[in-house]
C-alpha cells in the first residue's frame, strides 16, 4: 500500500496509507491501527501534532498548489 500526503487548502496535512509518525527523539506515536490521520498546520490545535479543527474556527488561510521543486 502506498502513502499519500494531501495538503488541504486552509486545513491540515492528511496522511493516508501505511506510515509511522515519530517524535523528535525517534519515538513512535501510538496511532491505534489508523491508516489515515490529519496533522495540524496552523499550530493552534489542542492535540498537536494532530489536527483538531481549530484552523476552521481561527480563520487559518493557506493554499499550497502543487509545483516542481527546482
Amino acid at each position: 500500500m502506498s502513502t499519500n500526503i494531501s495538503v488541504k487548502t486552509n486545513g491540515p496535512l492528511r496522511i493516508e496509507g501505511e506510515f509511522k509518525l515519530l517524535d523528535a527523539d525517534g519515538k513512535e506515536f501510538g496511532l491505534g491501527d489508523r491508516t489515515a490521520i490529519s496533522l495540524c498546520r496552523c499550530g493552534k490545535s489542542e492535540n498537536l501534532p494532530f489536527c483538531d479543527g481549530t484552523h476552521g474556527r481561527d480563520g487559518f488561510v493557506s493554499a499550497c498548489p502543487a509545483r516542481d521543486l527546482g
